[in-house]
């Protein structure tokens, strides 16, 4: 799928996805192909330049995924205003699209963050509204 607002990766992305990746390196219970509770990492740029990170929570009731996390640590932090996101797997498993429940918040939320995707020609950065087409809206339905 093409995003019309793509745009390719730049140095404060990868140093951002390099953030994500380390986090979860350092934190994953999980061994190569073996499932865990921490399994993939998030980090998030905000406004002013500073960066947060976090990991999953896997529970089988459906708790909290890493950008969830990282967007929360950044808001307990003071930052308001999140620019950019990216969610990396564990053991290499590199740059990984958000699911449906954060693209959702993302749209609610963030409409206009950048969140890092990989793509057929490399990583680039799609606003986060672009990827949910047609989703729910939120705001719409508390008219």
């Amino acid at each position: 799928m093409s995003f019309s607002s793509a745009l390719p990766a730049t140095d404060g992305d990868r140093t951002l996805v390099e953030l994500a990746r380390r986090t979860i390196d350092s934190s994953t219970d999980a061994g190569p192909d073996e499932d865990g509770i921490h399994t993939m990492g998030a980090a998030v740029r905000v406004a002013d330049g500073r960066t947060f990170a976090g990991v999953n929570l896997y529970h089988f009731t459906g708790g909290p995924c890493a950008e969830t996390v990282a967007l929360a640590a950044a808001r307990a932090a003071g930052a308001t205003e999140p620019t950019h996101i990216v969610a990396v797997g564990n053991h290499g498993r590199g740059v990984k699209s958000p699911c449906g429940k954060d693209r959702q918040i993302f749209a609610d939320l963030y409409p206009l963050m950048r969140v890092i995707i990989d793509s057929p020609d490399g990583l680039v950065s799609v606003l986060a509204g672009e990827l949910l087409p047609a989703g729910y809206d939120h705001r719409a339905e508390q008219r």
